[in-house]
């Protein structure tokens, strides 16, 4: 199934390519270090029996799944009388800190800020056709979708750690070198280091995927590394869209 929203780098047009790359063989757990709109959760099988974790450090996004997940009515509710307007957006956006709101509340507010912005970047309003209400709809699959999937907002060295099985498979799209600005959670360019380190002495099996740089190359110049290239969602239209490329990285 896909996501109900859409990301900053989101694995939309990924999602495939990743999941054809992950061994067959059944795992106890799967684990989204950087979650994101999960479009790679989303699309995977679920498995009886199998741990799934979603976790991010994006405070805002993890109140979000959880919402859906546990109030997914209520949120619902609250867009009973919302409209897509430009006033009602930069309000929202203007208030993004404001003190008072409930979660739920909150969720409903991000959510129709990433729906209505311009690359789901929840700053700068969008002027393509919005269907909020066809992806509020979509909320009561999305709950049942995470039913028994552990939502977690930990930093990714501490996941690592507490998740990593020799059964666990991972999966990590972290912010890709040069990036690190566009998102609202912190990750600066020693994080890139830092992740690296947490990775080396994983039991389980992992998959990541990252801008291709030479910094990318050097950092795990010992592990498979395959170059993907796809079109750039931003940029063009058709066959004027620029290519993009990117990398899956993996330690089998």
């Amino acid at each position: 199934m896909d996501s109900f929203m859409g990301w900053i780098g989101g694995k939309r047009m990924l999602r495939k390519a990743i999941l054809e790359r992950f061994p067959t063989d059944k795992v106890e757990r799967y684990i989204e270090v950087f979650g994101g709109a999960a479009w790679v959760l989303f699309a995977k099988e679920k498995q009886a029996g199998q741990l799934e974790v979603y976790n991010d450090i994006n405070g805002n996004l993890v109140n979000l799944f959880r919402c859906v997940k546990y109030h997914c009515g209520e949120l619902q509710r609250e867009f009973d009388w919302l409209l897509s307007s430009r006033e009602q957006f930069f309000d929202y956006v203007a208030q993004a800190n404001m003190r008072g709101l409930t979660d739920i509340q909150r969720a409903a507010r991000f959510f129709y800020m990433v729906k209505l912005s311009f690359g789901s970047e929840h700053r700068t309003y969008g002027t393509s056709k919005k269907m909020v209400d066809n992806a509020v709809e979509r909320l009561t699959a999305i709950k049942e979708r995470l039913r028994g999937v552990n939502i977690e907002h930990k930093d990714f060295a501490d996941l690592i750690r507490v998740y990593d099985r020799k059964a666990a498979r991972f999966y990590l799209d972290p912010p890709y070198i040069g990036t690190e600005g566009y998102y609202d959670s912190p990750f600066t360019p020693d994080d890139h280091q830092r992740l690296r380190a947490a990775l080396e002495p994983v039991k389980g099996r992992f998959i990541l995927s990252y801008n291709d740089c030479p910094e990318v190359r050097k950092l795990y110049k010992d592990y498979t590394i395959e170059r993907i290239e796809r079109r750039e969602n931003l940029s063009g239209s058709g066959e004027n869209k620029k290519q993009y490329a990117e990398v899956i990285i993996r330690n089998f």
